[in-house]
């Protein structure tokens, strides 16, 4: 009898998992699934088994929204694999969490509270109550935007590419999925490079991306309080100020450092090169779509996209990195020290002392994971740290944007770059929070020293 109550209680616990711990489960899950699809024959316009290393890396990128690959999209997957590929997009987008606790609104038209707590802890919710209103909201505004991407270019794959309407409503409807879930993935093999000029197809693109990236917290905040802007919340308005910021700095150092090279923008007319500019600058938002060959761009401009990469998007969003929040609160933190003061004020805020660890502890973890990556791919492919360091930040960034290294990696440096974008997709505090066996709360504090600094 005994040994039965021990043995309930047992799987109870492993039933009766931590939000953090059903987040990371439930991606995995989904790209275990995506693996075993992508590596059926059917998915593969060859009708070979495709390499395991590759199905999970492309499984991996989908789900975590990245879109770097290791095959061609357009050549190597067949019509079902790049529907697999699309709807694995649009489930990492989303949430896994979200998408069950829809699950439930259909089908029992209730919510369970450990699913509303599930789902609270990736949405980055207010309040496990909320949930329900929270995941209307997300999908929403998920279809509305990703329609909106769609009525916006499906026009001109007709009228100036001369697709048939069964052939560019694919076409359209894939770029829009993949373009507001921060994606990358695209239909041709040169990604978008066919479309570097044409601002009506790479406006709506960027429009849907940078909407993706602000984060839906903050997108439901403006779908209520749009012109109340005195209401928005702090985290709404660090993530338009820092966003519009990045998105012109960008702009700026892209334009002006490939304006004259003749293997990206130098070819182009000088409003195309604005275009293509601001085009490239958005994808660092943790997009990774490119019109130009990345892999050609000069050193310097790589080290910006580095930057830019690994800053990301708005928290509880598609984008990923380290978050334009976390960044802002870099910032409002040193130039605090910086005037000697004692508390850190941010929009007629204070800032709590937690979210100074929280900011703290994610840039160390991320650099930490970035810098030991690149550390490792360097000694299996011998490729360059300029080259390598892209690549890894663009994983852990879950950007997609490539110097062209990718499609000859070993499996190892493959497994290396998933385990990166799997990291960055979740994020470092909920990784390490799904780790964790239990919370533990120190009853007690040591006395205070202070050891020099600097």
């Amino acid at each position: 009898m005994l040994t039965r109550v021990v043995a309930r209680t047992r799987r109870r616990r492993v039933l009766r998992l931590h939000p953090a711990q059903a987040v990371v489960t439930g991606f995995a899950g989904a790209i275990l699934a995506g693996t075993t699809l992508l590596a059926l024959p059917i998915a593969r316009r060859s009708g070979e088994v495709t390499d395991f290393y590759d199905a999970l890396f492309t499984a991996v990128s989908a789900v975590c929204v990245t879109g770097l690959t290791s095959v061609d999209t357009a050549t190597h997957w067949s019509p079902l694999g790049l529907v697999v590929i699309m709807l694995l997009i649009q489930l990492g987008g989303l949430g896994i969490m979200v998408f069950a606790t829809l699950i439930g609104l259909v089908l029992a038209r209730r919510v369970s509270v450990r699913s509303r707590l599930n789902t609270a802890a990736e949405t980055d919710a207010v309040g496990a109550a909320d949930v329900r209103r929270v995941v209307r909201a997300i999908l929403t505004i998920s279809l509305v935007v990703e329609a909106g991407v769609f009525v916006a270019i499906f026009p001109r794959f007709v009228w100036a590419y001369g697709y048939s309407v069964g052939e560019a409503a694919w076409h359209a409807l894939f770029h829009a999925v993949s373009s507001f879930n921060n994606a990358g993935f695209a239909l041709y093999s040169d990604n978008l490079m066919g479309f570097a000029a044409d601002p009506w197809i790479c406006l709506p693109i960027c429009a849907a991306i940078v909407l993706g990236g602000l984060g839906f917290p903050v997108l439901m905040q403006l779908r209520r309080e749009l012109r109340r802007p005195l209401h928005w919340t702090m985290n709404t308005r660090l993530v338009l100020t820092v966003t519009a910021a990045l998105l012109v700095l960008g702009t700026v150092y892209i334009t002006a450092l490939e304006w004259s090279n003749p293997d990206t923008l130098g070819a182009y007319d000088p409003m195309a090169r604005l275009l293509i500019g601001f085009f490239h600058s958005v994808q660092t938002r943790t997009a990774g779509f490119n019109s130009v060959d990345i892999g050609l761009m000069r050193d310097e401009t790589w080290v910006g996209m580095d930057v830019l990469m690994f800053i990301g998007g708005g928290p509880a969003g598609t984008a990923g990195g380290i978050k334009v929040t976390t960044f802002a609160v870099l910032y409002f933190i040193l130039v605090t020290e910086l005037r000697g003061e004692g508390a850190v004020n941010v929009f007629g805020k204070r800032l709590s002392r937690a979210v100074h660890r929280q900011a703290i502890a994610v840039v160390l973890m991320a650099i930490a994971a970035v810098m030991v990556a690149a550390v490792a791919l360097m000694l299996i492919t011998g490729h360059a740290l300029d080259r390598v360091l892209f690549e890894a930040v663009s994983a852990f960034g879950t950007v997609g944007l490539s110097t062209g290294i990718t499609y000859d990696l070993p499996p190892a440096a493959k497994v290396i770059l998933s385990l990166l974008m799997f990291l960055g997709r979740i994020g470092p505090l909920t990784l390490g929070s799904a780790l964790a066996l239990r919370e533990r709360r120190v009853l007690y504090e040591l006395p205070k020293e202070r050891p020099a600094i600097g």
